[in-house]
């Protein structure tokens, strides 16, 4: 047999409960799982799945308040006061640049 090594981690229960559901379903067991990410992180020589903070997502007019909308629109005609207009093509650019759409 290969020569062994523990690993241990404190992780949140109920994290641990649903990833051991899913292996389980996987019938995959959770040292077999912690070896296959390690095996994955030597072969890419990094992390097997990319790190980045999740885009923030647009704002929905129905979540704000009458307050933030209000100053949100006061944004926009503060922006036409100063003559800084955008075409549509730079609208979608901003958009996707931003929030990934």
């Amino acid at each position: 047999m290969a020569n062994t090594t523990a690993v241990y981690a404190r992780i949140d229960t109920d994290l641990k409960e649903n990833a051991e559901g899913i292996l389980s379903k996987l019938g995959i067991t959770p040292a077999s799982a912690i070896q296959m990410l390690y095996s994955q992180i030597v072969l890419r020589q990094g992390m097997p799945f990319e790190l980045k903070l999740p885009a923030p997502a647009p704002v929905a007019i129905g979540s704000l308040s009458k307050e933030q909308l209000d100053a949100e629109l006061q944004k926009g005609i503060d922006s036409l006061k100063t003559g800084k207009r955008y075409t549509a093509d730079e609208v979608d650019e901003m958009l996707r640049k931003e929030f990934g759409i």
